[in-house]
């Protein structure tokens, strides 16, 4: 490689003229009198792929990236793959960006991980698959690499409200609150901690979050989380109003959220943000049956005289207390009960299991390989004929064993053909959800492997 070149394309980089840089490139990679060396021709592709990325080039990046993976001896497969990801998703082409961003996690020797996690999630949210987004923000948050994981845990939040579980997205954001904070993300947390408070039917603390995410008077409510503020105040009112300790019933509210996916403010009409929508208007109306003649809540505390407001203080305070005690024991419980379950099923996706497992995908297509389609993802339809057609009729598997990694699986066949004879097979598979599909299968011989 033309070293000269290669360092004055570098400067050129520095000093952010990428279209100097990608001329000097091109010339190290034409240059016939040093040409470069396999490892050098992914590094020169690799740098071709930042400048291009730099230019908003995405198509031309990622031809470029493509090149420099095809570079088997060039070390960066982490990094040129997280970059060939981040190019896809630039122009939206969520599955193959969740694509390689998979391949760059499943390089061991990549220092930054996390960077292709959140980048994973993020795409993930755009096609809706919260859970699994969920998964890929997690990894990010537990990545000792990562030295801010607040991102992450805002994040896993707003995958926790897409689901429907506002206490996970609590417990998310308040972990997130023991990191540091400049006051705009402490703020916007706030408000979206307030959300799930609400959400979760906890008004007093909801009221609490958002009104600590309005008290410097530097940052405004969203719509719908002043909705959220509003119905939160209300509800406090009420219940203090009452005679009555019922508990107000939580509310799922996906009204909208504070935190975006990228940990910015969601603008209210990004077509690419998922959020749910106000469907209704949320009223809270006295609790307590109305029998004809009875005065309403409202108006038994405004007609009560001193002496029966101190008793009824005294009362209520008393429960509220004890309630308060018990929800509190209540709710702890739960969210440690909840979250050890998730890590576990977290951990056990990272480690390759899913329903239904390798083992059953394989045996199902080897007893019915005329429905290869069935149990196949990602191939075309003549890769799935050849591909049955390797397996007679009739042929009973035994799996030997399998190698499994998150996203990709290789399983071991013995397969017994009704004649008697053996035969052995590598099938190929990748993650389908929870489960996994066949990507390919080969005939295996242990003396050529």
């Amino acid at each position: 490689m033309n070293n000269e070149l290669f360092q004055q394309a570098k400067v050129a980089t520095i000093a952010l003229d990428y279209n100097r840089a990608l001329e000097l490139y091109s010339r190290c990679l034409q240059d016939t009198a040093t040409p470069p060396q396999p490892g050098e021709i992914g590094l020169i592709y690799h740098q071709l792929g930042n400048c291009l990325m730099k230019l908003k080039s995405f198509y031309e990046a990622i031809e470029a990236y493509t090149r420099a993976a095809a570079d088997s001896a060039y070390d960066a497969v982490g990094t040129v793959n997280c970059n060939l990801a981040m190019a896809y998703a630039a122009l939206r082409d969520w599955p193959n960006a969740v694509k390689h961003f998979e391949i760059a996690v499943s390089d061991r020797d990549y220092p930054t991980p996390y960077k292709a996690y959140m980048g994973m999630g993020n795409a993930l949210l755009k096609q809706g698959k919260s859970a699994e987004a969920g998964v890929a923000f997690r990894e990010a948050a537990l990545d000792e690499a990562n030295p801010d994981p607040t991102k992450a845990l805002l994040n896993l939040g707003v995958c926790f409200m897409a689901l429907n579980r506002p206490a996970d997205a609590v417990a998310s954001y308040e972990s997130a609150l023991q990191f540091d904070l400049v006051p705009e993300t402490r703020n916007k947390l706030y408000a979206s901690l307030g959300q799930a408070y609400a959400a979760s039917g906890q008004m007093e603390q909801a009221v609490d979050a958002f009104e600590r995410a309005i008290a410097d008077k530097t940052y405004s409510l969203s719509d719908s989380a002043s909705v959220d503020y509003q119905r939160a105040i209300a509800a406090v009112s009420q219940r203090n109003a009452a005679d009555s300790t019922q508990a107000i019933p939580a509310v799922a509210d996906m009204s909208g959220l504070d935190i975006a996916s990228d940990g910015s403010h969601i603008p209210e009409q990004d077509p690419y943000v998922v959020t749910g929508e106000i469907s209704e208007a949320y009223y809270f109306a006295d609790e307590l049956a109305e029998e004809e003649g009875q005065a309403t809540g409202e108006e038994r505390f405004f007609n009560a005289t001193d002496e029966e407001l101190e008793e009824w203080s005294r009362g209520v305070v008393k429960l509220e207390r004890k309630r308060r005690s018990t929800g509190l024991k209540v709710l702890l419980v739960i969210i440690v009960l909840v979250l050890v379950a998730l890590g576990a099923g977290l951990f056990l996706y990272t480690q390759g299991y899913g329903f239904p497992t390798q083992e059953s995908v394989v045996e199902q297509l080897f007893n019915d390989p005329e429905a290869a389609d069935t149990y196949a993802n990602g191939i075309t339809e003549a890769d799935i004929a050849d591909m049955a057609a390797l397996i007679p009729s009739g042929t009973k598997a035994t799996v030997d064993g399998v190698n499994k990694s998150m996203s990709a699986s290789t399983a071991y066949v013995t397969g017994t053909t009704p004649q008697g004879g053996n035969v052995t097979y590598e099938v190929s598979l990748v993650r389908d959800m929870i489960g996994w599909k066949v990507s390919n299968v080969d005939l295996y011989f242990a003396s050529q492997n």
